[in-house]
């Protein structure tokens, strides 16, 4: 874990960095196994009251790794709904955390990294920041991180975004309510400092509570939803489409249902 995962902790905070700067922080079933165990640890550590997740290098995360996708591609239907479910489940254990949590989204997040930055509590973003749902261009559909992206930026920006596969900036996001708030690159860590410092001053048994309440309200992700998305995401893998946009996207070419305007 120690190579792709940094977790720090600094009084009440502990901080779990992505560390894959080479690519571009794109997470794999390894990542998504190491995120999942360290979101349970974390949960039951008493010395920690909130979690911050960063990315290493240039990127926040861009989504899937090549690797993991070539083996995706090969996958058969029972396979892609027990990788599809491990994903699933660690964006839920994220979701489900009684401690708040804090996305430090200082550069590009992508697919997944969009799902990552969702299922946080709290987002602050750097004007860096950029974010796309690519997946509706390789043939595939964002299943799995659709509850809380849905949830975040509303159905209605959904609807373009997911369709679309349109790139949109930090200030759209802000607008839009992926993103809580918006600074300089150079302010981006004194801004997360100023919310850590006010998340450390309430009650955290009050704050579990508070997100429990809050799922409750407002009808969050329920259980049978997340089992689902796995099972719609397994799906359209294995299907002609699906194969083809993956193929395409590892041979570098336009998928066969491409067309310039």
């Amino acid at each position: 874990m120690a190579d792709k995962l940094i977790i720090e902790k600094r009084r009440l905070v502990a901080t779990v960095t992505l560390n894959r700067p080479e690519v571009r922080n794109a997470f794999d079933d390894v990542l998504i196994a190491n995120l999942t165990e360290t979101f349970l640890a974390l949960e039951k550590d008493d010395a920690v009251r909130v979690v911050v997740l960063a990315g290493a290098g240039s990127a926040f995360c861009a989504g899937a790794d090549l690797n993991w996708m070539k083996r995706m591609a090969a996958y058969g239907y029972q396979q892609n709904l027990a990788d599809a479910q491990a994903l699933a489940e660690m964006l839920k254990t994220l979701d489900r955390m009684s401690k708040p949590t804090v996305a430090r989204v200082h550069g590009p997040a992508y697919a997944g990294g969009v799902g990552l930055v969702a299922a946080c509590d709290i987002a602050i973003g750097s004007h860096q920041a950029e974010f796309c749902l690519t997946e509706v261009k390789l043939g595939l559909s964002p299943a799995t991180i659709s509850p809380y992206v849905v949830r975040a930026m509303g159905a209605r920006a959904a609807r373009r975004y997911f369709l679309t596969a349109e790139r949109f900036g930090a200030s759209e996001a802000h607008r839009l309510g992926l993103l809580s708030a918006v600074s300089t690159l150079e302010t981006l860590d004194a801004q997360v400092e100023e919310i850590l410092q006010q998340l450390t001053q309430g009650g955290p048994k009050a704050q579990a509570k508070i997100k429990e309440l809050i799922h409750t309200v407002a009808a969050g992700p329920a259980d049978d939803v997340i089992a689902d998305t796995a099972q719609r995401i397994a799906e359209i893998r294995v299907s002609a489409e699906g194969q083809e946009g993956i193929a395409s996207f590892l041979d570098k070419r336009q998928p066969n249902w491409a067309h310039k305007a």
